[in-house]
């Protein structure tokens, strides 16, 4: 042949490189080792068996049509794929290039040859195959403990997170859950948990995942319903780690499957000692379609909500964001931000990074006149959709309930008032029907929620105390 095994392989590599996004050409197609070619066949290595479905079911046409231009019509693609025998020994298995969109049937293997390698597990972020020493924690070093601002409406979780840095899984924090609405700053405090880890124990596995991911990957692994290694191979790479953070849990609600799978790893990982971290966007309690085996085990260790930040928080997130961008805030302009945008952490972020730009762009100072008119545009005037999770947040801020009061079933007496204004301004301001708004807040019937609301409308006419309150509220709200 003119051209050797290698450029044979990178002439491969540059038309796939073309073809497909740059992710998954670093994910799926880098890792591959050229073996041999002979008369037009080339056979190429991949470390698992999962590897080779996914390439041949997501990557078919690419792979078929680089082939034919380098290869020629004639050319052929075979796998050499790492296995396990009967006996448990690596075997090399090679198996011909086979459109799995379009059988179900995995081809006969041609070939097997016993090699004395170390049996590898699939790491769903880096494959090929890795060991444990090489696996990358997903975590963002900007969600670091400097980069958090600590106040009563994170304290617990913040506290718990430095403790358990220090002494991972041999806590009685274990597992975490730290729950609140979206924007409050869980995934900042869960990453910062892990970056703070590492830094205690550098020798320990810290893994960060979104639960889509998790789900995603572990779909990944079942495309095949006869490769049971496959599945395998992705619950044993997540028995290997030491500390596993699984971000807005509440996206495996419905997923069965995944849930038994999920719950297997959580008890291996209990038992041996390792930390488990978990976020959500509501209390175990409250997750719905969500196997009672695992609620009761994200209940074994801490429960910690995190709740919208005071104004003074709010003003000290402000200076810490502005300090991070390289901007100096004049004191009337942080506190006007922190007054008038209530709705979480992340939107009150966003906002401020408008102003900055908004003053790069216009060459313009940061004042209380340019924040204002800011305000007015983009918060006052905006389309913003008013949710009941928004309206509950709001309602609590006001009255000084937290969240977890809120959602049990406590009858004192400023917390029932909480759920009943929440109804009410749920009513008012949402076209959701009664018995959605009364699952919402706190898992009410429709007649609860229709005696909530005769109840506001006559406290709003013969309580001023309780009507000044709503007022507040309602100024939020509008």
């Amino acid at each position: 042949m003119n051209k050797n095994l290698f450029e044979i392989w990178e002439d491969c590599l540059s038309m796939i490189r073309e073809n497909v996004p740059a992710q998954a050409f670093s994910t799926w197609f880098e890792p591959i080792k050229p073996l041999d070619y002979q008369n037009g066949l080339l056979t190429i290595q991949v470390p698992s068996d999962f590897f080779y479905e996914f390439l041949e079911t997501h990557y078919i046409k690419v792979i078929k049509a680089t082939i034919r231009k380098v290869l020629g019509p004639e050319g052929k693609l075979e796998y050499s794929i790492m296995m396990d025998n009967n006996e448990n020994k690596p075997v090399m298995v090679k198996q011909p290039s086979v459109d799995r969109t379009n059988t179900k049937n995995p081809p006969k293997q041609i070939q097997i040859d016993f090699e004395n390698t170390e049996q590898k597990v699939l790491n769903p972020f880096a494959l090929p195959g890795i060991k444990k020493v090489n696996i990358e924690s997903n975590l963002n070093e900007n969600y670091c403990m400097e980069n958090f601002v600590v106040g009563e409406c994170n304290r617990v979780a913040y506290e718990a997170g430095l403790a358990i840095a220090k002494n991972p899984g041999r806590t009685s924090f274990n597992p975490m859950f730290v729950f609140s609405p979206t924007g409050m700053g869980k995934t900042h405090i869960c990453q910062a948990i892990g970056l703070e880890t590492k830094k205690h124990h550098p020798e320990l596995t810290v893994l960060y995942v979104n639960a889509e991911q998790f789900l995603m990957q572990f779909q990944a692994s079942c495309r095949n319903n006869s490769s049971k290694s496959s599945r395998d191979d992705f619950v044993h790479f997540y028995q290997m780690i030491d500390v596993l953070i699984i971000d807005d849990i509440q996206f495996l609600s419905g997923k069965p499957k995944t849930q038994d799978t999920l719950f297997h790893i959580f008890n291996h990982l209990q038992q041996t000692g390792k930390q488990l971290i978990f976020t959500c966007d509501k209390p175990p309690a409250e997750i719905k379609d969500m196997e009672q085996r695992l609620i009761s085990r994200f209940k074994w260790g801490l429960s910690a909500e995190m709740s919208m930040p005071d104004v003074e928080t709010r003003r000290n997130i402000l200076k810490r964001k502005a300090y991070n961008e390289g901007v100096e805030l004049p004191d009337d302009v942080v506190n006007y931000i922190a007054e008038h945008i209530k709705t979480n952490v992340r939107e009150m972020e966003g906002f401020l990074i408008s102003l900055i730009a908004q003053s790069s762009l216009n060459r313009k100072a940061i004042t209380i006149n340019l924040a204002k008119q800011m305000v007015e545009r983009f918060v006052n005037n905006s389309n913003r959709e008013i949710t009941i999770t928004y309206i509950i947040n709001a309602v609590c801020e006001e009255m000084g309930t937290s969240q977890a009061d809120f959602f049990t079933k406590s009858r004192k007496r400023n917390i029932v008032q909480a759920r009943q204004l929440s109804m009410y301004f749920s009513k008012k301001y949402t076209k959701a029907p009664l018995i959605v708004i009364g699952e919402q807040c706190g898992g009410k019937d429709h007649a609860t929620v229709i005696h909530s609301l005769k109840t506001v409308a006559n406290l709003l006419e013969t309580d001023k105390q309780f009507r000044a309150i709503a007022d507040k509220i309602e100024q939020t709200l509008q």
